[in-house]
């Protein structure tokens, strides 16, 4: 890092509180100053004497302790903030939080900084899943308040599902990322497509698929947060855009390769992570289609749409980076590996959708980058931000290389 910088770590009551210590020395290591509060709970987990070992600072767990020092502690922490972070962060905490309670050490602290704050939640996959946990999650992301999301796995408890803390590096990343903002796309334009079109059969019924555009926006996300000037194509979606880009938003497939035509010859890295219908209907109807008594079957007919990875692979000039993604269900590295020969890709990020964690609508992501040599790297499950970083990571790579 190029200067110091300085973490408060809260670390809260949960089985994860283990991995709190982990998650110091990695910043430790960075560069870090770490300051720590334990609450009551988590310090029966892990001492405070193994993070002040670590820090070589004394952590915090008694509110009315009296301090070694003449300072107002929560006030003192507060203000020397540069980032606080919880880790974990049981759903307790969470409803404290969001409520604004300041009933200890660490919460009257996190209430008293203007320091950026990054929790990264634990606790049982029901816990995680109830509606207050949920709206309570909803709520401090709408007050600015960033989320390393947990991820799905075995619990503590035995059961099975989302609640467990994200791996300590992606946390650890994010961390960076808010203490030293990468800015490595600054300068370049990034273009991307997003979620599924849809081809009207009738004025009440269409042709359509199961993407939510979860992936292509946590990418336009991604490239804005790392410095690059975004145009997003989406299609019809029910999340919020991410703030700061250019946002066109589209129906068909046909509007959305007019609107990727346009917009591809300025672009410098183009990621087509959309899922455009591939058929239409050859006669859609001006008026909704009966159904008749006498008959049980109807027949569509249908047509191809344009391939709109292929007509920017056509398009392509020296230098430009086009990125796919290919979703399959079978035959994942073939299928995708003739997808970037057929249509001039750089390489295709691909993914089966029958895979847990995988499929379309999900937070998470386990995906295969493939190029045209056939090198694949298949990437573990994480989360579609941690993804698109790793995504926008080897396109930034392949545009270096074109562009010397």
């Amino acid at each position: 890092m190029n200067m110091a910088k300085t973490v408060v770590l809260g670390v809260t009551g949960g089985i994860a509180a283990y991995k709190a210590c982990e998650l110091t020395s990695l910043l430790v290591k960075a560069g870090v100053e770490v300051y720590g509060i334990l609450t009551e709970n988590a310090a029966k987990f892990v001492s405070p004497m193994v993070f002040e070992s670590l820090t070589r600072h004394e952590w915090v767990v008694d509110m009315f302790e009296r301090p070694s020092h003449r300072d107002i502690e929560h006030i003192s922490l507060a203000q020397r903030a540069d980032l606080f972070l919880i880790a974990p962060a049981t759903a307790n905490f969470m409803a404290k939080m969001a409520a604004g309670i300041a009933d200890d050490m660490l919460t009257t602290t996190v209430l008293a900084t203007k320091a950026p704050v990054l929790v990264a939640p634990a606790m049982n996959v029901n816990m995680w899943e109830n509606p207050v946990t949920q709206r309570n999650f909803a709520d401090l992301k709408g007050l600015g308040v960033h989320f390393v999301e947990p991820a799905v796995g075995r619990l503590a408890c035995g059961d099975v599902g989302r609640g467990k803390l994200a791996p300590v590096e992606e946390i650890y990343e994010a961390a960076m990322d808010l203490l030293e903002p990468r800015r490595d796309l600054e300068g370049l334009k990034v273009l991307v497509t997003a979620g599924p079109t849809r081809e009207a059969i009738d004025p009440v019924r269409f042709i359509g698929n199961h993407s939510s555009g979860k992936m292509g926006y946590a990418l336009a996300e991604r490239a804005k947060a790392r410095g690059a000037s975004v145009t997003l194509i989406t299609g019809p979606v029910e999340i919020a855009p991410p703030s700061g880009v250019t946002v066109v938003p589209v129906t068909t497939t046909e509007e959305m390769l007019q609107a990727a035509r346009t917009a591809f010859p300025e672009a410098d890295i183009t990621i087509k992570a959309a899922a455009p219908a591939d058929f239409r209907a050859k006669y859609p109807r001006t008026e909704k289609i009966k159904k008749e008594a006498d008959r049980d079957d109807f027949v569509l007919e249908l047509v191809k749409n344009p391939d709109i990875a292929k007509t920017l692979g056509e398009m392509k000039k020296p230098g430009q980076v086009l990125v796919g993604f290919a979703a399959e269900t079978g035959s994942l590295f073939t299928n995708a590996r003739a997808k970037v020969l057929s249509k001039h890709l750089d390489f295709i990020v691909a993914n089966d959708v029958t895979r847990a964690g995988a499929g379309f609508g999900t937070d998470t992501n386990i995906v295969t980058l493939i190029d045209g040599e056939g090198d694949g790297v298949e990437l573990p499950l994480m989360d579609k931000k941690a993804v698109a970083d790793r995504v926008l990571d080897e396109a930034l790579a392949v545009h270096r290389r074109k562009n010397g």
